[in-house]
C-alpha cells in the first residue's frame, strides 16, 4: 500500500481494560476517571450492559442497575484511554520525548559513566569524586626564629579548610581523616632582616608524623650574598585517614644572628602551606 511521508511503525494500540470479581456492591469503582458513560463499555458476566441502566455517580464510580454477587465478573473497557504497545525503534527516542527527571530507581545501578568519568547519583551529582579534604594557609606576619635552629612554621591564617583538618592555632599541622594520596605544597620566605646580614644556608623540611620526607635547601656558604628569598617544595604522600599528619619546619644560618625570620604578611602569601586529596 502506498503512503505519503514517513513510513508508519507497525504495532498495536490497545484500549485500557479493568476486571472486577468477588464484589457484592451495586456499584463499581473505576481505575481511571471518566467524564461520561460513553467513555466506557461495561459487561457483567460477559453481557454488555445498556448505559441507560447505569449512572455515573462520580468520575470514578458507576452505579449498576442491580447488586452484584461474589461470583459475578465485571469487565470495563475504556474507550477514551488507549495504551500504546508499539516498542520504539532503536535510536528513535530523542531529548524532546523525555519529560521531567529520571528517578534513580529507573536506572540499573547507583551510578553511571559519562565520557569515562563516574557520576554519582544522589542529592548532588559529582563527577569523579572531590579533591577534599583540602586546605591553604599562610603566615599573617613575620615569625622570628633562632639562628641555625629547626623551627616549625606557624602558618596561622586560613584561606580555606574544607574539613577542619588543619590546626592553625596550636600544632600547625594537617591531619586529614580521609585515607588517600595527597598533593602537599609549601613555600617559606626567609628574611635576615638587615642589609648587611648574609645567609649561609637555609632549608625547609616536610615532616610526616615527625619524620622528614622532603628536604629542600639553598646553600650560599661559598659565596654569601643572599639576604631574603623563598624556598618551594611539593610532594605526594599517602595518609591513613586517622593519625597521619604533616608539618613544615625551616632553618636558616646567617653571619649575623639577630632579627632572623620567616617572612609573612596579612595580604601576601609570602609563606604558605596547603594540600588536597588526589582523585585516582
Amino acid at each position: 500500500m502506498a503512503y505519503l511521508g514517513s513510513k508508519p511503525s507497525s504495532g498495536f494500540i490497545t484500549t485500557a481494560k479493568q476486571r472486577i470479581t468477588s464484589s457484592t456492591n451495586n456499584y463499581v469503582d473505576l481505575d481511571n476517571a471518566i467524564s461520561s458513560l460513553a467513555d466506557v463499555i461495561l459487561w457483567v458476566n460477559f453481557v454488555k450492559q445498556d448505559s441507560t441502566n447505569l449512572s455515573l455517580t462520580t468520575s470514578t464510580r458507576i452505579t449498576l442497575g442491580g447488586t452484584l454477587v461474589s461470583s459475578d465478573i465485571v469487565e470495563i473497557a475504556y474507550l477514551g484511554k488507549a495504551v500504546a504497545t508499539q516498542t520504539p525503534d532503536t535510536g528513535t527516542v530523542t531529548n524532546d520525548m523525555l519529560a521531567g527527571s529520571i528517578a534513580n530507581s529507573k536506572l540499573a545501578n547507583s551510578s553511571i559513566t559519562l565520557n569515562g568519568s563516574a557520576v554519582s547519583l544522589g542529592g548532588s551529582a559529582t563527577v569523579g569524586g572531590t579533591n577534599t579534604p583540602a586546605f591553604h594557609v599562610h603566615l599573617s606576619a613575620n615569625q622570628s626564629i633562632s639562628n641555625a635552629t629547626d623551627t616549625k612554621v606557624q602558618f596561622n591564617s586560613e584561606l580555606y579548610d574544607t574539613d577542619n583538618s588543619y590546626d592553625n592555632s596550636s600544632n600547625y599541622r594537617f591531619t586529614p581523616q580521609t585515607a588517600g594520596k595527597y598533593f602537599i605544597y609549601t613555600q617559606v620566605y626567609f628574611d635576615t632582616g638587615a642589609n648587611n646580614n648574609n645567609i649561609d644556608y637555609a632549608y625547609i623540611e616536610t615532616r610526616k608524623n615527625g619524620t622528614a620526607i622532603m628536604d629542600t635547601m639553598f646553600d650560599f656558604r661559598d659565596d654569601r650574598d643572599g639576604r631574603k628569598f623563598a624556598i618551594n617544595s611539593h610532594i605526594v604522600q599517602d595518609f591513613n585517614g586517622s593519625s597521619d599528619y604533616i608539618e613544615i619546619f625551616g632553618s636558616m644560618s646567617a653571619n649575623q644572628t639577630g632579627d632572623l625570620r620567616f617572612g609573612g604578611a596579612s595580604s601576601v602569601n609570602k609563606s604558605h602551606f596547603g594540600a588536597y586529596r588526589i582523585i585516582i
